[in-house]
């Protein structure tokens, strides 16, 4: 048998949206390095790019926006079906639902051949994805959901409909780098999924949706949830160095948002996202759990493991910090993800409409010639 590990080293599909280079922590969207996108873009750009292959002028940025906006409402019977659900039901099985009863009020769900309707939709999903994210923060809270505003933009549309005041610049600002630095990453697992969905000829709901149900794993977009549930266990920067000691050293435990699978060297969103959290943690005057996730990190790198294995935080890291100083529950973190996902998801599903059934083959490794026992005999 041929073990392949995962699918290493398969090539399933050529692709401009993403290219990385994990041994020099390079990450670039359809050419453009993420350090300068998450320094001077929105996430409606990279929304726009993933699409076009360029970058939008002033005028396609705001058309943009504002169709996403206009279409992020969602119906009356969405809203009504999470609140007859259980307060405690995982946040990602919510969202997962709620977007396959999407499909039931978009009026073009099933067209499933023309790219501009697939364009369209993808724009409505990602309104709708981010007023369901808060919707539901607001249901489990026993809170009435807002109505998003169609003069803001997606950052901002989340941030105001999780309070319903006046969205937060330094929030926003927050938000929006972690959209950008998360909506797109090559061939991982949930993207993968909707190019198999996409590539069966169904429809683009379907295909989201089997992008949410990968994510869903924590092996795949709970590794920003476990990170966080890390920090709380620490729970203050004195008692870093003897969990350390108790967990890591003795083997028992790994950190979590430490090492990737791709990068064997700085991963760029971690950085960025750290000085996003400093940000927040200066807006806020509240540094307790970047100070923990911070001295870990320190007492990781100085530790010969870490360094021999070219171990260095990800970007589930410090994003859990951000998310975490933005009010969200951990339950929320991985519906963030898929948040900003949408976009690349959804570009890799209008790329792969009317490509080949993607159908590999697998090694049979089970018995021949069985001789067949009726029932009754066995």
């Amino acid at each position: 048998m041929t073990d392949r590990g995962g699918l290493d080293g398969a090539v399933v599909a050529d692709i401009s949206t993403s290219y990385i280079d994990g041994s020099i922590g390079k990450l670039i969207y359809n050419g453009y390095a993420i350090e300068d996108l998450a320094e001077n873009t929105s996430f409606e750009e990279i929304l726009f790019l993933l699409f076009n292959e360029r970058l939008p002028s002033r005028a396609e940025y705001e058309c943009l926006r504002e169709t996403v906006a206009a279409k992020a409402a969602i119906p009356d019977a969405v809203i009504a079906m999470m609140k007859s659900l259980p307060a405690d039901t995982p946040a990602m099985a919510v969202l997962r639902t709620a977007v396959s009863m999407l499909s039931a009020f978009d009026p073009d769900a099933e067209n499933l051949s023309d790219k501009e309707a697939a364009k369209a939709k993808a724009f409505r999903l990602t309104g709708q994805i981010t007023t369901i994210c808060a919707a539901w923060m607001r249901i489990v809270d026993g809170q009435v959901p807002i109505v998003p505003r169609r003069d803001l933009s997606v950052a901002e549309n989340f941030v105001y409909m999780m309070s319903g005041d006046a969205p937060d610049a330094t929030a926003c600002a927050a938000l929006n780098v972690y959209l950008v630095l998360l909506a797109e990453h090559g061939m991982n697992a949930s993207t993968f999924a909707t190019r198999v969905v996409a590539a069966t000829g169904s429809d683009l709901h379907s295909a989201i949706v089997a992008g949410i149900s990968a994510l869903k794993g924590p092996s795949h977009g709970g590794a920003n949830s476990e990170a966080m549930r890390m920090f709380l266990e620490i729970g203050a920067v004195d008692n870093v160095a003897p969990w350390f000691e108790a967990n890591i050293k003795t083997g028992k435990r790994r950190i979590m948002g430490i090492g990737h699978r791709v990068y064997k060297s700085n991963d760029p969103r971690a950085g960025i996202l750290r000085r996003h959290a400093e940000a927040l943690a200066e807006s806020s005057g509240e540094r307790k759990w970047l100070d923990v996730a911070v001295k870990l990190e320190e007492t990781a790198r100085a530790d010969d493991y870490f360094v021999q294995r070219n171990l260095y935080p990800n970007v589930d890291y410090y994003s859990a910090i951000v998310l975490y100083m933005l009010g969200l529950d951990v339950d929320m973190f991985t519906p963030l993800f898929a948040m900003s996902r949408i976009a690349g998801w959804s570009a890799h599903v209008v790329a792969q409409m009317g490509g080949r059934l993607i159908r590999p083959k697998a090694n049979y490794v089970g018995p021949h010639d069985r001789e067949f026992v009726p029932m009754d005999e066995r």
